[in-house]
């Protein structure tokens, strides 16, 4: 007696090396399964077994996912054939004419054996993500604010609530007539195997969900509302919990991320969490010095200019920047003097500038000329 498959290499079984491609697999199971069939070794106890192997070992390495997870931890699930019963009378188990790649009893085989409901993983899974976007002014992005957003997310089903079917009068089954399994033929060969539609029990007390048709989830149209905190930047993401697809055999559903869009202002500009801008100053007001009044993200601020203030200057104002987005902490207000030349249209006016040179005689080109030879 040739020991069970489970206990075996399923590649050994099939005569293969684990490179082997899904094709050298199919045409190893034709080869050894006409060999190897019960029917044509009658009363052979070890052509059964070694036949048994064999289906066992293709199911197997058939399936991408089942091989998939025999190669990293030898696990799989082992296919029941005994619940599919078979007849042979009078077929011809040699090479058909079409030679080796032609169809044969080994592709039926595939048909009864392949499509059984193997033992699918029924563990919770979290549903996936979904993605959306929302547009904020600069004030919105500083404020905070809030936004709703239509959703096209998959969801429990309502009529059945996730079940897939709908309870009803207990009836005979209308697939199998009650008999609990249905018969398939070809040529000579007949199938016998359980009713997939009553579960092989001949009766149904289920009829299958007519808004989801059996898969226990739709997709519906939400309204979603969702809260953006102050401070907000650019390119951030809001997550909103449990407001994506629906999860798999009970899971959680996953999240709606909202990637926030700042639109660009025309006075500031954000580095971080300080808030620039350029201010015009006139001469006069940085050469005897001044108070002007300037706009912030939280209303208007006053600003020292101190006499002698120079074009490109930077004065820093505490806590008047944006809110950081994790502590609310506030960045400061910076800001940059930009010296304003008065348009001089009347003569008094240059006749004041003329004498102002002749007092203040001061080279304001000197150090350009600083370390170079005479």
């Amino acid at each position: 007696m040739l020991p069970a498959a489970c206990h075996m290499d399923l590649y050994t079984v099939l005569g293969l090396t684990h490179a082997a491609t899904t094709a050298e697999i199919k045409w190893a199971y034709k080869r050894l399964a006409r060999r190897y069939h019960p029917d044509i070794n009658p009363g052979d106890g070890t052509a059964v077994v070694r036949f048994r192997q064999i289906t066992d070992a293709y199911e197997t390495l058939s399936d991408p996912d089942l091989r998939r997870s025999y190669d990293t931890s030898g696990g799989r699930t082992a296919p029941d054939v005994a619940d599919v019963s078979y007849g042979f009378e009078g077929f011809d188990f040699s090479v058909s004419v079409g030679g080796e790649q032609a169809p044969t009893f080994g592709d039926l085989f595939v048909e009864v054996f392949g499509p059984r409901a193997r033992a699918r993983s029924t563990t919770p899974e979290r549903g996936a993500d979904l993605h959306a976007s929302a547009a904020l002014t600069f004030e919105e992005a500083m404020q905070g604010a809030e936004r709703r957003i239509a959703v096209a997310r998959r969801e429990v089903c309502h009529s059945c609530r996730g079940s897939g079917a709908l309870r009803t009068v207990e009836s005979r089954c209308i697939t199998c007539h009650g008999a609990g399994t249905v018969r398939s033929t070809r040529g000579h060969m007949v199938f016998t195997k359980p009713c997939q539609h009553c579960g092989g029990t001949g009766r149904q007390r289920q009829l299958t969900c007519a808004t989801c048709k059996g898969d226990g989830i739709e997709a519906r149209v939400e309204s979603v509302a969702f809260r953006i905190p102050p401070g907000v930047r650019d390119g951030a993401r809001i997550r909103v919990p449990g407001k994506g697809h629906v999860g798999r055999f009970g899971g959680p559903a996953g999240d709606l991320l909202v990637t926030v869009q700042v639109a660009l202002h025309a006075l500031f500009r954000r580095e971080g969490d300080d808030v620039h801008m350029l201010v015009p100053v006139a001469i006069h007001e940085a050469a005897l010095g001044a108070k002007i009044e300037v706009p912030s993200p939280d209303g208007p601020a006053r600003v020292r200019i101190p006499p002698g203030t120079q074009s490109g200057q930077r004065f820093r104002l505490r806590e008047r920047g944006a809110p950081g987005a994790r502590d609310g902490r506030r960045g400061d207000l910076i800001v940059e003097v930009k010296l304003t030349l008065p348009k001089v249209l009347d003569e008094r006016s240059k006749e004041l500038l003329r004498e102002f040179g002749c007092v203040n005689r001061e080279d304001v080109r000197a150090d350009l000329t600083k370390g170079q030879g005479t």
